[in-house]
């Protein structure tokens, strides 16, 4: 196991519009908001969904066309590549209340609305990382140098 401590800083709220990538959505959220690590949860609507299950190195795409409620998404922000990178999971219920969930992939679509809430972490510095046995960018982490804009 690793782990590692941080402090909070500050909290963004958005509401994101019909028709907006959902991940995309967060990303532009954390950009704006200097976030390069932190944790999030998001409510709304979807008009329709793409999770991914994890197997043997790879997300298998689980696609779905229609109307559903976001009962829970959950994530972090840390950074990719250079870039603000939000990894979530997602469950999502029809119109009958049955559940479905799992990796929040790109191509998740706002339906009516959605609301994020950001929480940034401050005094970490969260990578990602390619790990060559799973085949996954896993976390890393080291102490950041920025402090919060609370303390500027």
């Amino acid at each position: 196991m690793k782990y590692a401590k941080s402090g909070i800083g500050k909290a963004v709220f958005a509401r994101f519009l019909e028709g907006e990538d959902m991940l995309e959505a967060i990303t532009h959220v954390a950009t704006k908001s200097k976030i390069r690590a932190g944790f999030f949860f998001l409510i709304g609507t979807l008009k329709s969904a793409k999770l991914g299950f994890y197997q043997h190195g790879k997300y298998l795409p689980i696609e779905m066309e229609q109307e559903l409620e976001i009962v829970s998404c959950l994530g972090n922000v840390s950074v990719k590549e250079g870039k603000a990178f939000p990894h979530a999971h997602l469950a999502v219920s029809d119109e009958k209340g049955r559940v479905f969930g799992g990796h929040a992939m790109s191509g998740c679509i706002i339906g009516a609305t959605a609301e994020l809430v950001l929480v940034e972490s401050v005094g970490l510095k969260i990578t990602r990382q390619l790990d060559e046995t799973t085949k996954l960018s896993l976390l890393s982490f080291s102490k950041s140098t920025k402090r919060s804009e609370k303390d500027r």
